[in-house]
């Protein structure tokens, strides 16, 4: 729409003619606004658009969200359970293997420090007799090799029997003082 608002001035009565100039530029600026106010008003059905508000995120009520997380928690809640025992029965199971690990490394340890001090001791000669210091001839060389390996297999079987009970009642300890809650004497 296109108003106009235009009056030809047209001089009045000497009377009102001090009044018709204020009027007129009254009526000029009126409808001045008037055209303004069209041409910004028209644009109003665009306007309406591109002001509506669009809902990119629906909100949930919580009582839903709290349905929903119960559900999940529910749903997998036994898995993770049951991979937590899992690891802990693999944690214990390595820090058994590393308590092993670590006695049989001293149990090594041991035996290569008296090895070297019996090899000290010895002197290096396997052909001596022990308590007489004598030469023995090849066969009682021969046998006496032969005891003194047994006596190092039987050494070694014992210290290791002896390490396996150790490793076994340390094991029996941790399982008691997981059972009742308290430390074992």
């Amino acid at each position: 729409m296109n108003y106009n608002y235009n009056y030809n001035y047209n001089p009045p009565p000497p009377s009102f003619a001090a009044l018709l100039p204020p009027l007129h530029s009254s009526l000029n600026l009126l409808s001045s606004s008037l055209s303004l106010l069209d041409s910004s008003t028209s644009d109003f059905p665009r306007l309406s658009s591109v002001l509506k508000t669009v809902r990119h995120y629906e909100l949930i009520p919580q009582p839903t969200l709290q349905a929903a997380e119960a559900s999940l928690r529910d749903e997998i809640g036994p898995f993770i359970e049951l991979l937590l025992e899992r690891v802990d029965k693999e944690l214990e199971r390595k820090g058994r293997r590393v308590e092993t690990l670590k006695a049989r490394c001293e149990l090594n340890g041991g035996r290569l420090s008296n090895y070297n001090r019996e090899q000290k001791s010895a002197g290096g000669g396997i052909h001596k007799n022990l308590k007489g210091g004598k030469k023995l001839n090849g066969e009682a060389a021969l046998r006496a090799k032969v005891v003194r390996q047994r006596k190092e297999a039987l050494k070694y079987s014992v210290e290791r029997l002896e390490m396996e009970v150790a490793q076994k009642e340390r094991e029996l300890r941790m399982r008691l003082e997981q059972q009742g809650g308290g430390p074992v004497v």
